[in-house]
């Protein structure tokens, strides 16, 4: 069974960058999608990004397109997700996920999620 741990994450300014980690084991990263979703107590978890098995189909929502990049390294089993210009409506809880064999479509559900982290953009 995969298992994913998240790293990163923490206080920084409005402008600032931080970096969320997402360390899997079990199984090699070759085969799964990776998927990063955002949630903000009391409203619905949102789709931030996501990166496909092949690594050939990457998609960002239109909120941090431009900021925020995703990458996977399948040699490490892990992946990131680097996060630029932050703003406050960036604060969240961040949530990686992985899909095995996944291909990114908006109607695939993730199988394997990680403990969240905490992600705070204030001054």
């Amino acid at each position: 069974q995969l298992h994913l741990v998240q790293s990163g994450g923490g206080l920084v300014q409005p402008g600032g960058s931080l970096r969320l980690s997402c360390t899997a084991s079990g199984y090699s990263l070759d085969y799964y999608a990776i998927g990063w979703f955002r949630q903000v107590a009391g409203k619905e978890r949102e789709g931030v990004s996501c990166i496909s098995t092949s690594g050939n189909i990457i998609n960002y929502a239109d909120s941090v397109k431009g900021r925020f990049t995703i990458s996977k390294d399948s040699d490490k089993s892990i992946a990131t997700l680097q996060m630029d210009s932050l703003k406050p409506e960036d604060t969240a809880v961040y949530y990686c996920a992985a899909k095995g064999l996944g291909t990114c479509d908006e109607t695939e559900q993730f199988d394997f999620w990680g403990q969240g982290t905490q992600v705070t953009v204030s001054s």
